[in-house]
């Protein structure tokens, strides 16, 4: 796979086509299976249970989440801050029902005096990241992420802004720098259980082995010693561990073949604290065999158990799906992540008994992918977000301050109180598509919430993601999805519509919370 096509050119908008059904979803069960995750679950650093992970009250939580990068690029810094404040990125990815972040970046941002470029301060956007190092910058993107109730998961993408590498070292930069950076990272975040683990390094493939033992080749043993050095600073931290590409002959996705997993455990010091992590991409990315069968989507459940399912299924570790993603030009690619989204089996039925994953990606500058996000760094390609409606995960608890990740509850019980905020992100005429923020303005944790209003004009409702509605006349009412009805004191949720005909005004909106 050629991970430098990600990286590039502006995305192609996605085809205007509807999510096909999914197919039959996995039955398997482990013991505690099908618990799900409460309203509350999230609070501090997490750890395994099996094929589970759970919160420090232990709790099962569910990672469904988002890839946003730039760090790891020339720019040492989240691309589209050149458009948009990165505390309103933020707020639409916790909006739109995500629960995690993949945060991407290389070495060189650990450089002394590194700096962001590319970021927009006009008209107050960002105003409190200037003249800040690129760390900084991550320290901010991290403290905001926690006051909304955003994790994140840091993933060493690559060992210089140059490009990608097969192994976890090059010439520049050894292994000992991508340890001390580790290590630097598990130190600098420690007592912040925003982050909750490191993704060790991005895609290591051929000539990285698993379990052959050669030392400069076998990523297992460089995994261990990496994640140990890492656990030796904190303890708390999970460590994420991708497969490589071949494993005894068999060929897969660059860091997507787990088959050595069985034969060859990553072993760390720290029970409880390892996630295999794998990657799975569509033929916009590069052709597979298995695209190419008969028998495709119906056979896929079968390759996914194959290179990294089994791990899962046998209650060996928790799975991860650190990204995959598609442009959904093709039919093939619209089957493909409709099959893949049944597999990863849906919140409603399956709870956190389930695969974790994080799209690839916010961004809509990937050139092979395309991202949640249009090209003009606001629209949300509807099409692309509602596939994954089904495997998203209830959010987790905000700080509010930016900080502790586990508040003090309100001692007299609090109030439930919300307020919308209605904003049309596109007019062409014929119709247009709105959003509607939700912002919990009580003193206790939403449960639930409804939005209501009445247009002035003949407009209608024609689809709606993130929240169901009813419409009777020109009166509106929209209320949760069962992923975003939760929302913490000062944080905010929300959801989108589609309307015709466009052209009218926006109107007055009320919320009720619960």
């Amino acid at each position: 796979m050629f991970r430098s096509l990600r990286r590039a050119v502006c995305a192609v908008a996605a085809a205007l086509l509807l999510p096909l059904a999914g197919v039959g979803t996995q039955t398997a069960h482990a013991a505690g299976a099908g618990a799900v995750q409460t309203a509350e679950a999230g609070a501090g650093y997490w750890r395994t249970s099996g094929r589970q992970l759970l919160d420090a009250a232990g709790q099962p939580v569910r990672i469904a989440g988002i890839n946003w990068f730039g760090f790891e690029t020339g720019n040492h810094v989240v691309h589209g801050l050149w458009t948009r404040d990165y505390k309103s990125m933020l707020d639409q990815m916790r909006s739109l029902g995500y629960n995690t972040l993949r945060l991407p970046f290389s070495d060189d941002i650990l450089k002394p005096g590194t700096l962001p470029d590319s970021i927009n301060f006009a008209d107050g956007k960002n105003a409190d990241l200037q003249g800040l190092t690129s760390l900084q910058v991550m320290d901010k993107i991290v403290a905001y992420a926690g006051q909304v109730g955003l994790k994140i998961v840091l993933d060493r993408h690559r060992p210089d802004a140059g490009g990608q590498s097969a192994l976890w070292y090059t010439a520049s930069v050894p292994e000992s720098t991508w340890i001390a950076n580790l290590k630097a990272l598990a130190a600098r975040y420690k007592g912040d259980s925003t982050v909750i683990g490191i993704d060790l390094h991005n895609e290591p493939h051929d000539p990285a082995c698993w379990g052959c033992g050669d030392t400069t080749r076998d990523w297992r043993l460089a995994a261990q010693r990496a994640g140990n050095a890492v656990l030796s600073v904190n303890p708390e931290l999970l460590i994420m561990v991708e497969g490589v590409q071949s494993f005894n002959g068999v060929n897969g996705w660059w860091g997507g073949n787990l088959m050595g997993v069985a034969q060859y455990p990553v072993q760390l010091d720290v029970p409880n604290r390892l996630v295999y992590s794998a990657h799975d991409y569509a033929t916009s990315v590069a052709q597979q065999p298995w695209f190419s069968d008969p028998s495709f989507p119906d056979n896929m459940p079968g390759v996914w158990d194959r290179y990294w399912g089994y791990v899962f299924k046998q209650n060996i570790a928790p799975v991860w799906l650190g990204e995959f993603g598609t442009t959904l030009q093709s039919t093939v690619d619209q089957r493909w992540l409709a099959a893949l989204v049944s597999y990863l089996r849906s919140t409603s039925t399956y709870g956190a008994d389930s695969f974790h994953w994080t799209f690839w990606s916010w961004n809509p500058n990937s050139g092979d992918t395309g991202g949640i996000l249009k090209d003009d760094w606001t629209t949300v390609d509807t099409v692309k977000d509602g596939y994954l409606a089904s495997i998203k995960a209830p959010g987790f608890p905000g700080s509010g301050g930016g900080g502790d990740p586990d508040p003090d509850p309100d001692p007299g019980g609090g109030r439930a109180a919300c307020s919308a905020a209605y904003t049309v992100s596109s007019d062409w005429g014929g119709g247009f598509n709105a959003e509607v923020k939700v912002t919990n303005t009580g003193t206790a944790a939403l449960k639930s919430w409804k939005v209501t209003w009445t247009w002035s004009s003949a407009q209608k409702v024609t689809s709606m993601w993130n929240a169901t509605y009813t419409q009777s006349g020109a009166s509106v009412t929209a209320v949760n999805a069962a992923h975003n009805g939760s929302v913490p004191v000062g944080g905010s949720a929300g959801f989108g519509f589609g309307g015709v005909p466009g052209g009218g005004g926006v109107p007055s909106v009320s919320c009720t919370a619960a």
